[in-house]
């Protein structure tokens, strides 16, 4: 399996979307209640202002043929807003100041038939290294509890546990935080 990261555009929308259901209805199962994991959907999902900054990644498998399939995404912010969709309420599009702010970790999802394969690091990395090179010393990021696991694995902290129940049922989150550098990666 050859995976590559890329940038995220437009094009990709449908395909992104349909993983982020498949990553949200399967990979929380473990974790939360059905309707917690209804209640997800209603909070968390694609900011397509991340695409539209050039700040969003897709995780491909490319083929023989010359096609690609998307196996992972995720990206980083430059924007206030730390977690949530384009149908989420409360988003700040304000620009963070890199001197004072974390840039943000965004919308990360794996397909779930292909997880534990270095997909989650190979976004982390890509983040943390276009987030250092705009001049942000921190990241911080707003983790599920199936996230969790790959985000303390990769030096992130706990700073907050909080539930968000704007989605009608009380979703656990776990707000996480991390300093980086130029030149940093994941883990």
């Amino acid at each position: 399996m050859t995976l590559t990261v890329r940038l995220a555009t437009r094009d990709d929308l449908p395909a992104l979307h349909k993983l982020m259901a498949a990553a949200i209805a399967e990979l929380q199962k473990e974790f939360l209640t059905e309707a917690q994991i209804a209640a997800s959907a209603a909070i968390m999902g694609l900011d397509t202002q991340l695409i539209d900054d050039g700040t969003y990644f897709a995780v491909v498998e490319s083929s023989g043929g010359g096609g690609e399939a998307i196996r992972g995404c995720g990206g980083w912010s430059r924007r206030a807003t730390l977690y949530g969709g384009d149908h989420t309420t409360g988003r700040d599009a304000a620009l963070l100041d890199p001197a004072k702010d974390p840039a943000r970790v965004r919308a990360m999802y794996t397909d779930p038939a292909h997880t534990r394969r270095g997909i989650g690091r190979m976004i982390l990395a890509a983040c943390e290294e276009a987030a250092a090179a705009e001049g942000f010393r921190a990241v911080e990021l707003m983790g599920t509890m199936s996230g969790q696991p790959l985000y303390a694995a990769a030096g992130f902290v706990v700073v907050e546990h909080l539930h968000d129940d704007r989605g009608g049922a009380p979703v656990p989150l776990v707000r996480m935080w991390k300093t980086i550098r130029a030149g940093s990666a994941a883990g």
